[in-house]
């Protein structure tokens, strides 16, 4: 047995994208930028970008469609899904995380006062989502039928 668990947090790069599915089942995807800052060899202050391939499904899809948009700072717990599809006859590999958790922790804080990224702090509501533990979906919406 193994364990397959993924934590981030970071912002949304681009507004989720929302497809509905057999017997209305709604998907939303979208980008989430993680940021790590350390020193290099000569003590220069260094950022790398990691950019996450995000999948959440039914409810939470439901409330990412609603209230994420680009820039929102998240909290995303799920698990790693590699995936393969076949386009125009080329396999194609495919990393993603599949959320089952989702906190919303407020909006991108823009270069300004400190009285402002605290007026902006306070004001931006969390909200917490749990997507219920669902069976594999992969024989519901077949394997090819999300190449993204």
């Amino acid at each position: 047995m193994g364990v397959n668990k993924v934590i981030l947090v970071g912002f949304v790069g681009k507004d989720p994208e929302v497809q509905y599915i057999k017997e209305d089942v709604p998907v939303a995807k979208f980008t989430l930028a993680t940021s790590e800052t350390y020193r290099d060899k000569n003590g220069e202050r260094q950022t790398t970008t990691e950019w996450h391939n995000i999948v959440v499904w039914r409810g939470l899809a439901k409330v990412v469609e609603q209230y994420v948009k680009k820039g929102e700072q998240l909290f995303i717990e799920g698990k790693i899904s590699n995936r393969t599809y076949e386009k125009d006859g080329v396999t194609k590999y495919f990393n993603e995380i599949v959320a089952n958790n989702l906190q919303m922790l407020g909006k991108k804080e823009n270069t300004g006062s400190s009285q402002q990224q605290q007026q902006q702090t306070t004001t931006t509501p969390t909200t917490t989502v749990t997507e219920p533990k669902a069976e594999d979906l992969s024989e519901e919406i077949g394997g090819d039928d999300l190449p993204f």
